[in-house]
């Protein structure tokens, strides 16, 4: 009997596992295909210099002076004018909203106050809910105020132009109030998706799916009988992160948490049918975790859980906003930070609804028709 160690032996071994994977395209793809196109979605999507901030302006002069400010703010290019209100009521509204990021209020007298060479204030509102865009925006605005006080007075002994800034939300931009809501979501995501993809792919390893087959029990039974039990324990983890949130990290919460469970029935539900589409897609539970991490990955990167969207190329913007996680991280955000609500929010309410069930819907038809 030889007992040294053969090329030979080895070589025969290794083709058989290479024949095994190029047989098996999904292991195949997300082996190699996967990781490369999120080196080039997260490369080219993610940038750390925040840029193009929404704002909302409202300016109550009119003037040439007035007007020479508001352009100022657009071309640099950490802002970008996206409404222009009337009342303090409109600009108030979108900020909660989270459609403009800053408010940016000219008073009446602005122009009157330069000519008279007195100090003329201007009001700035900053969302610090995303503590990075926040700072980026204060001190961009006193860069702005100073720059043009420099440029009507070139030797002022005191500004000229005032930015009066005000941290809305998160006052103190405490890291924990920004990154936890996201965390919340996204970790709602990952057991929800893990969970469902698994709950077939177990049943198909150990070979007692077509066992169930033999039962009364009904494809449609049998789907909301395997997935209901990971939509009650992705809720009682999301409500326990809340919590501890709350009670630990003393993240305040200004809205309703009903409401915030409410948008989570269908966000979970939507991950629930995805992770249910790829247990019909694969046959092993390392298959099935390969796919939800590859699913995962560009959808916790492209959703603001730590990059804020609007400083995305404009095509990147529009993927992000097919994943789930992106508009339940606004909700998150939203609710628990800004204190929004369904009057704000509704648009949320009814795509995140649309995405859960679209979702669970083509993954239910998918998988009665792997059973037919």
């Amino acid at each position: 009997m030889d007992n040294g160690f053969s090329f030979q032996r080895t070589y025969a071994v290794a083709r058989k596992e290479f024949l095994h994977i190029i047989r098996d395209p999904a292991t195949l793809f997300f082996a190699l295909f996967i990781p490369v196109l999120e080196l080039f979605m997260l490369g080219y999507a993610i940038d750390t210099n925040v840029r193009f901030i929404s704002l909302v302006v409202l300016n109550q002069c009119r003037t040439e002076e007035s007007k020479r400010m508001i352009r100022m703010f657009e071309n640099s290019t950490s802002f970008r004018v996206t409404h222009e209100v009337l009342t303090d009521e409109e600009m108030n509204r979108l900020i909660v909203s989270g459609k403009a990021r800053v408010g940016l209020k000219i008073p009446e007298d602005f122009s009157r106050q330069i000519e008279a060479g007195r100090s003329a204030q201007i009001l700035v509102l900053v969302d610090a809910s995303e503590s990075t865009v926040g700072n980026v925006a204060l001190n961009v605005s006193n860069a702005l105020s100073l720059q043009e006080s420099l440029r009507n007075v070139p030797n002022l002994q005191s500004l000229l132009i005032e930015s009066r800034p005000r941290m809305l939300f998160n006052p103190d931009t405490r890291s924990a109030n920004f990154f936890i809501p996201g965390l919340m979501v996204v970790m709602c995501q990952m057991m929800a998706i893990m969970l469902s993809a698994n709950a077939i792919v177990r049943e198909k390893e150990k070979g007692t799916l077509e066992q169930l087959f033999m039962t009364p029990v009904k494809a449609s039974e049998l789907i909301f009988g395997k997935l209901l039990p990971y939509l009650v324990l992705t809720f009682i983890e999301f409500a326990a992160i809340l919590f501890f949130m709350w009670s630990i990290f003393q993240v305040p919460i200004h809205g309703h948490v009903i409401t915030l469970l409410l948008f989570t029935l269908p966000f979970t539900c939507s991950f629930l049918g995805l992770g249910l589409y790829i247990s019909t897609r694969v046959d092993t539970r390392e298959a099935a975790g390969q796919m939800a991490m590859g699913t995962m990955m560009p959808s916790i990167f492209l959703s603001g859980y730590v990059f804020p969207l609007d400083s995305m190329p404009t095509f990147f913007w529009y993927v992000a906003q097919i994943f789930p996680t992106t508009w339940m991280i606004d909700v998150a955000r939203g609710i628990i930070l800004r204190g929004a609500g369904w009057s704000e929010l509704w648009i949320h309410a009814v795509i995140l609804w649309a995405m859960g069930l679209a979702s669970f819907l083509l993954a239910a038809m998918k998988f009665r028709k792997r059973l037919s």
